[in-house]
């Protein structure tokens, strides 16, 4: 598998991503509402995309962490979810840990909505802490 870079640096408008190749881990935290959504996770999700086709028999870890997102963002979410359904789909093991704050009831409900649009990966909704 080719170790594609997936890395982006937090921004006070976009979340840090960072891809492990060698855990195939792939981890998106902070806030998502960059200004062109398109431009910024379009390169991510096409060289994700990439090596998830390349994908043989693996296990697949990601790790959603956001405390707000915009619908650019959301779309590019779907997009990723739906990219990881057919990497499950294929036979991989595709596990997604989507966290959120223990008193966060609307970031809950976008984990559990996503879950309902996926049909061969594990999704996770996990509580953290409280925020304060």
């Amino acid at each position: 598998m080719n170790t594609h870079d997936i890395s982006r640096a937090p921004t006070d408008r976009s979340p840090e991503i960072q891809f492990d190749p060698d855990a195939c881990s792939l981890s998106i935290s902070g806030a998502s509402f960059p200004e062109d959504g398109a431009a910024f996770y379009g390169p991510v999700l096409s060289t994700l995309d990439d090596i998830l086709k390349a994908l043989d028999q693996r296990c697949v870890t990601v790790r959603i962490a956001l405390n707000y997102f915009n619908s650019s963002s959301a779309k590019a979410l779907m997009n990723l979810f739906l990219m990881l359904d057919d990497a499950a789909q294929a036979g991989n093991q595709v596990v997604v840990n989507w966290f959120h704050a223990a008193d966060d009831d609307t970031m809950k409900e976008f984990g559990e909505e996503f879950a309902e649009d996926v049909r061969f990966v594990r999704f996770n909704v996990i509580p953290t802490a409280a925020t304060s």
